[in-house]
């Protein structure tokens, strides 16, 4: 089995926006609106000052040709958590103490303490 990986990236708009003289937000929606993508002053803020979970591919194309870099620049992948393999658990249950049949959790029963009672 190959080793397992979790990845992140971080999204370097702000800091390429800034190397081009681009401050503020709002500076970004006309040059996009030029290149035929339509957003928000919102959508816009938070394509900015926050990692997009998904982007259309046209909006990331234009973002490349309004800051003249490539796709990497803005994009960088990096890999936050690597685990084994294959872990040291047990391959048999029998060894963590749970039989087949028997459930895993049990059920619990809260029962008032009636000493706790300031009834008199």
């Amino acid at each position: 089995m190959p080793e397992q990986r979790r990845i992140g990236y971080h999204w370097n708009l702000r800091q390429i926006m800034a190397t081009r003289n681009l401050w503020k937000t709002t500076e970004l929606i006309p040059l996009l609106r030029s290149r035929g993508i339509n957003l928000s002053n919102a959508q816009v803020h938070r394509l900015v000052t926050s990692p997009p979970e998904r982007i259309p591919a046209r909006t990331f194309a234009a973002l490349c040709d309004i800051l003249e870099c490539g796709p990497g620049d803005l994009f960088e992948p990096f890999v936050e958590m690597r685990a084994a393999a294959t872990a040291n658990a047990p391959k048999d249950p029998a060894e963590l103490g749970v039989r087949p049949g028997d459930p895993i959790a049990k059920r619990v029963r809260l029962v008032r303490d009636n000493t706790d009672d300031t009834d008199g």
